[in-house]
Formats: C-alpha cells, structure tokens, sequence
C-alpha cells in the first residue's frame, strides 16, 4: 500500500469512527434514563420508537465490548428499558403500552403508553426483539444484573404470540388496533424487510407460526435485471439492510436461494450496485447525483411542495419511502443509507463516503455529521425550507451558501443502522452475538436455511 493509498484509508476510518461517535450520542442522549425509552428523533416532544428501541438495546452491547462506555453502564440502560417493558401494560386499552407480547410502534416518551394512535406493530416488535435477544446474548456474565438480562429477555421474547398476529391464516398481518383490529395487509407479498420478523416468529419457542406462511411470501419472489443487474428489486436501501442488522446471510440459503443461486446477502450487494448506478445516470437530473451521489430510501424530506426549480417543474415531497429506479424521487438523498451498506459493498460504499463527507466539510456541515437527508435541488431560499427549519436551525448551523434543503432532524433509525453496520463490516461482533442464540438458529432452519454458518456447531 503506497503513501496516498494508506492516506485514503485513514481518512475513511476516521469518518466512519466519527459517524460512529455520533450514532452512539444520539443513543445516549436522546434517552428517558427513567424508563429507557429513546426517542425516534430529536424534535422536541418525540415519541419513543419500539424500533429504535431495538436497536439501542444492541448499540449499548457493541459500545460496551468496544469500550466506548463503561460495561456498567450498558447494563443499568439496558436492563431500564427491559424492565420498563416487563412490567409496562399488555391489555386491549388504547393507551396500553402493548398486548399479547407486541408493542405500539410509538410510544410516549414519558408514560410509556402508545400515542400517535400507532398500530400495534408486528415488524417494529420484531426488530425489538432483535436488539433484546442481541443483549441477551452480549451479557453472559454470572452476575445478578447480567442473569436478569437474560432472564428478561427470555420473557419478553417468549411472550409474543406470533401465530396469533396471523389472525388464522398462513401470514402474519402487519399490525392490530384496538379501533380497527387487525390489518389488511400483511407480510405476504414481495421481497421486504419482512425476514427479521420471519424468523423470529418461527424460531419462538412458545408460538412460533408456520413454515407454510414463509414459503407462500418466498412464491412472491423474482429477481428483476436493472442496469444489466440480475436481483430481488426493492426500491428503498432500508428493505435491503434492516433484517441484514442482526443477521448475516453470507452463505445461508433458503429455498429461494438455492433456486436462484444467490444468498440474500449478494442480493443486498447488488442492490447497493443498482442505487449507485441509478446516481451516476441521474435519469431526473437532480442536483448532486452521480457515482457519489446516491442513496435512496425511507427519509424525511423538504416538502410537501411544488415548486418551479430552474424553469422544470418539480414535486417535493415530506416523510416518504423514496427508491430506485421508479421512484418516488424527489432528489433527496441519505448518506446514512449509503454508509449502512457498508459490509455489502466496501469498495464503493468507502468512497462515496468520504466523497459525501469532503462535501460536507466544503459547506461547513460537518460538525452535523450526516444528517438525516438533504436535497441539493430544493431552493434553500424558498418559504418551505424556512418555514421548516427556522425553528430547529440556527443562522450558524446551516451556512448561507449552503443552497439546498437539509433535515433538520436526526432519526434514531438511521443513526441506529450506520453504527451497527460499521460496527458488523469492521469486527462482525454484532452478527456473531446472533450466530450463538439458539432461538435464531432455530428460525433460520425453520425457515429452511441452510449451509454456511449455520452448518457449524
């Protein structure tokens, strides 16, 4: 490795040590210390997310064995929250905090009771219990505090009816109201996140759904060629990421898998191809896009708002899953989604990193890190940008040359991501912690994975 090549490498360790640092900041202050409850963004009055929950749980263990906090201190935060939800009410209330073992995705960051009248989510409950089993895994010690650790979460895990959110059929629905009952919609149809949520209930040991349902999702499965690239299509880079958090795929095949002759694994990598494809040709031609600027997926953004932008006629959009190659795209674009593709695709992820950081540091934005998203396309001048920002954003923070749209929110959901994903490309401490649980291997071979890993005792 030559002078200029060890330089590079450097720099980009560094940045990803950096946005590290900021994912676990956010973790750590964004939190209830009395109930463990961390908040899905930093706007005044958020509610806590059952999803972001989950991924603390995991975030408190991987900081604790990389010695970013003290080991006690991982435990007293971990073992809050676990208690909060042990002991947090599971009844058919509307402002129950849960019911049958499932939480409301939003929860009240003080009373811990569901708010937003949010459904009682079977895919947030799923990456919940993600991070408790992770923890239940991490914290092995013979210790009183460590052995309710797992104790705990052995519960909390055991306790969820899985079979019942199926709602007597083969698949589970995506949520239950008290006001509506069960939804209509369920996991059933077209590659998504969905496998996290799979797995977990077919490894449950006290109700575990039905293989059938699995296999009748796998039946909705075909791989689409996009850009002469051959792969299970879904436009946002989250579907591509989130059930990859705690699992690694690399080798394992289900029986789509072994039909088609790749794991779930090269399917993300290939898809992390696609987006930068997708940037490099900028069909719409926003600004910014090209091999360096890309990165689609679910994030805020500077709308709603349809605005006339260099004599074209553009449609911004809030909150929304934007995604490649049929949009919607608005030109909002998440570095965080790019760095949470990491382990699949080093060799691109790395450098459109650290082109986007350089960026960053031209405009002065790099004491922010990442931020959520930003659209270099949206006028920062115009009234939807001020009307959004001018309350969380001082004059300082965003530069006057600055000219484009930048969220003025961080999300636990995409802090949560980067530093997990950092964390499982650089050590793979994460994936292993999963490698070891029982209940997980047991839903991989229920769900009839098999080789790789999971052929090791």
């Amino acid at each position: 490795m030559d002078s200029t090549e060890e330089s590079t490498q450097q720099r980009s360790e560094e940045v990803f040590a950096q946005l590290q640092r900021k994912a676990l900041s956010y973790f750590l202050h964004q939190c209830n210390p009395a109930n463990g409850l961390v908040a899905d963004k930093n706007q005044p009055g958020s509610p806590a997310s059952i999803a972001v929950q989950g991924m603390a749980f995991s975030i408190y263990a991987i900081a604790s064995e990389c010695g970013a906090i003290e080991r006690s201190e991982a435990i007293k935060r971990t073992l809050t929250a676990l208690r909060f939800f042990q002991s947090s009410t599971q009844n058919t209330g509307r402002d129950a905090t849960g019911y049958r073992g499932f939480y409301y995705h939003f929860l009240d960051i003080e009373s811990g009771k569901r708010t937003w009248k949010s459904e009682l989510s079977t895919i947030d409950t799923a990456i919940l219990m993600a991070g408790i089993i992770s923890a239940m895994n991490y914290f092995n010690r013979d210790s009183a505090e460590e052995r309710e650790i797992r104790e705990l979460a052995n519960f909390l895990y055991s306790r969820v009816e899985w079979d019942w959110a199926c709602n007597g059929e083969e698949t589970p629905s995506h949520g239950w109201t008290p006001e509506g009952k069960f939804r209509r919609y369920r996991w059933d149809t077209n590659y998504s996140e969905a496998h996290i949520l799979y797995i977990l209930a077919l490894g449950s040991p006290t109700y575990p759904i039905k293989r059938a349902g699995y296999e009748k999702w796998l039946t909705t499965f075909n791989l689409q060629t996009i850009y002469d690239i051959q792969y299970l299509h879904a436009g946002p880079l989250f579907i591509h990421q989130m059930s990859h958090l705690w699992i690694d795929f690399q080798g394992i095949q289900d029986s789509f898998n072994r039909n088609v002759g790749i794991d779930y694994f090269e399917n993300s990598r290939r898809a992390t191809y696609v987006q930068r494809e997708y940037g490099r040709r900028n069909p719409k031609k926003f600004e910014h896009y090209s091999q360096y600027g890309w990165g689609l997926t679910a994030s805020d953004g500077p709308g709603p708002a349809v605005l006339t932008v260099k004599g074209r006629r553009r449609v911004f959009y809030d909150y929304r899953a934007r995604g490649v190659p049929k949009g919607p795209d608005d030109g909002t674009v998440s570095p965080w989604a790019v760095v949470a593709s990491l382990p699949f695709a080093p060799e691109i992820v790395t450098e459109t990193v650290t082109h986007m950081f350089r960026k960053m540091d031209e405009n002065g934005l790099s004491v922010s890190g990442f931020g959520a998203s930003y659209n270099l396309t949206f006028p920062h001048s115009s009234q939807q940008a001020l009307t959004r920002t001018q309350s969380v954003i001082s004059p300082g923070e965003v530069p006057s040359s600055y000219d484009g749209w930048l969220s003025p929110w961080i999300f636990g959901l995409n802090e949560g991501p980067m530093f997990m994903m950092i964390e499982n490309h650089r050590s793979g401490l994460l994936w292993n912690l999963m490698k070891q649980d029982h209940y997980m291997r047991n839903g991989l071979m229920a769900a009839g994975f098999e080789g790789g890993w999971l052929a090791d005792p």
